[in-house]
């Protein structure tokens, strides 16, 4: 009897210890999943550097100190064949496709502005009359992000979150502002510059600017940014860009000289006064600023459920524009820009906490380097006519069709039909659109064109027609796509531009750091639509509405 007792309670043991060593087992393997399925940063720091070429990430590297680029690239990923898919290749476009994880096909933002077919006017990609503004009595903050058709990555940690998940979006431009927050964003806030120098908002956000916003807003703040724009090093070290006086840049109001140092406080009045900073690096300093300002003022960061700062660096590509991409202020701005990059992450690493938050850093476009300039290297490169090729193309219209009335609009290097004029021509649309686009393709400094019906008939899967259908939004766009040759633009023989699908103005840099991203980089392509479906993964969140690029999982840590 007590023999059997005994085996009795030694199997009871043995089945309670396999029973406790199971459910132990199956704990451990539940933690271990849930860590493989997502990863749960308290903030996430989206960057957007406005008109960043890759080469200025290698170009400047020995000018760079530790805590900035240097740092997101030792500690993080670096993804050095980075391409935007499709053009136009404009700020608007740019940051919409960031963070929807899609291309201007999908998700409608075909330009900076472009001509509504429907409404038969130019409108504005952020544009919203329905809005009034808040901080201002100016129209500047009527603005909404109503023609963006897709949901962004942003709104999506908001619906994950159940709208807890905090989403700020800061920029000097309100659309580097407004695009990244997306639809259902807590706020975006853009700076009005002029008299001002104020931080301002849109009613489709708020009623009232909060109150860290009309104190830092009554601050000097931006005040102490008007002074002098002098080289953060001596000039003589700037040997990675070109002379300091030279043709290839433009002159502010009142200056005889594009030299160093230009001298704001004297400059001030006859160049739009605040307007000036964003013509400077002082504008990113400003934008670091508003950011740690926000940062603190909304609490980001704070608990266990991820918040989205969304960050555009606005003032690089206002200098590029203005002085070029070879010019000694580019260098002096990237450098500073580090600082501000370094700044940041100190900032992040006390407020949040080093390792608690993730932060990925790409641009909107890259640039050309100025045409008069490579024509000076012995460089292929140009300026379109564009007032000549106007005039005749109109003598080509009224000699096939005798009425030049069936175009309604050239824009962003698209040609817009009126079809109803065509259809009561008894003109086919699609023999006029390949009848044209052979006309153009004839003009000098124009490359390839493409007509609409290519971009609905056929799917491109590389090369520049497969850029240009990406940023074909069938509802949306034009009836003929012109391409200029590698090295001309249609701009000023000052400063550079961008829009084209030609490699110089689609190679961007993408970099990641922080929770969640191994330390490494790859020469594979990736592309801007990756980005969002690749933060996505690693948050654990459903894809943005419209995506159509796919999570780089090499970054991943839980890959």
């Amino acid at each position: 009897m007590k023999k059997t007792n005994l085996l009795v309670t030694i199997s009871l043991i043995c089945a309670i210890g396999f029973s406790f060593g199971q459910r132990k087992k199956k704990d451990a393997v539940e933690v271990q999943t849930t860590e493989f399925i997502a990863q749960t940063p308290k903030l996430v720091v989206g960057i957007v550097v406005d008109q960043m070429r890759y080469d200025y990430l290698t170009r400047f590297w020995n000018q760079y100190g530790e805590g900035g680029f240097k740092r997101m690239v030792n500690e993080g990923f670096n993804c050095k064949n980075h391409h935007f898919n499709y053009a136009p290749t404009s700020t608007g476009p740019g940051h919409a496709s960031v963070y929807t994880g899609t291309s201007p096909a999908m998700h409608g933002i075909i330009g900076n502005d472009w001509y509504d077919k429907e409404a038969d006017k130019m409108v504005y990609c952020a544009g919203d009359d329905t809005m009034t503004s808040v901080g201002t009595n100016s129209a500047a903050g009527q603005m909404s992000p109503h023609r963006m058709l897709t949901t962004t990555i942003t709104d999506q940690l908001r619906l994950h979150t159940q709208q807890r998940g905090k989403v700020i979006g800061v920029a000097l431009k309100d659309r580097g502002a407004i695009l990244p927050a997306g639809h259902s964003a807590n706020a975006a806030y853009w700076f009005e510059g002029g008299a001002t120098g104020n931080w301002i908002t849109s009613s489709y956000y708020m009623d009232a600017l909060p109150q860290w916003v009309v104190d830092f807003n009554a601050s000097d703040a931006v005040e102490q940014y008007k002074k002098p724009w002098t080289t953060l090093r001596p000039i003589e070290t700037y040997v990675e860009s070109g002379t300091d006086a030279n043709s290839y840049e433009g002159l502010q109001k009142g200056e005889t000289t594009t030299t160093f140092p230009h001298d704001f406080p004297k400059l001030w009045e006859t160049n739009g006064e605040f307007e000036l900073l964003r013509r400077s690096p002082y504008g990113n300093s400003m934008t670091t600023d508003f950011a740690l300002a926000a940062l603190e003022g909304e609490d980001l960061g704070k608990d266990a459920i991820t918040d989205f700062l969304a960050v555009s660096y606005s003032s690089t590509d206002y200098v590029g524009h203005f002085y070029g991409v070879n010019s000694k202020e580019i260098e002096d701005t990237y450098i500073r820009l580090d600082q501000d990059l370094a700044r940041l992450f100190s900032e992040l690493d006390e407020k949040v906490g080093e390792g608690e938050y993730t932060v990925f850093l790409t641009a909107d476009h890259a640039a050309i380097n100025v045409p008069a300039y490579l024509q000076d290297q012995k460089i292929p490169a140009g300026y379109l006519d564009m007032n000549g090729m106007k005039e005749k193309f109109n003598e080509f219209l009224k000699y096939k069709y005798g009425t030049t009335e069936m175009v309604k609009n050239l824009s962003n290097y698209q040609l817009f039909l009126d079809h109803r004029i065509l259809s009561n021509l008894d003109i086919d649309i699609v023999i006029a659109q390949e009848e044209m686009a052979k006309e153009l393709l004839s003009y000098e400094g124009i490359g390839q064109v493409y007509t609409g019906h290519q971009m609905w008939a056929n799917e491109y899967t590389r090369g520049i027609p497969y850029i240009l259908q990406n940023g074909y939004n069938q509802k949306r766009s034009g009836d003929v796509l012109i391409v200029p040759n590698p090295g001309f633009i249609s701009y000023g023989k000052t400063g550079s531009t961008h829009g084209s699908p030609q490699i110089y103005d689609t190679h961007s840099p993408l970099l990641l750091f922080g929770k969640g991203i191994k330390q490494g980089s790859t020469v594979n392509r990736t592309e801007i639509p990756d980005i969002a479906p690749t933060i996505s993964a690693l948050l654990g969140i459903a894809f943005p509405n419209g995506t159509t690029g796919k999570p780089i999982g090499e970054v991943l840590e839980f890959e």
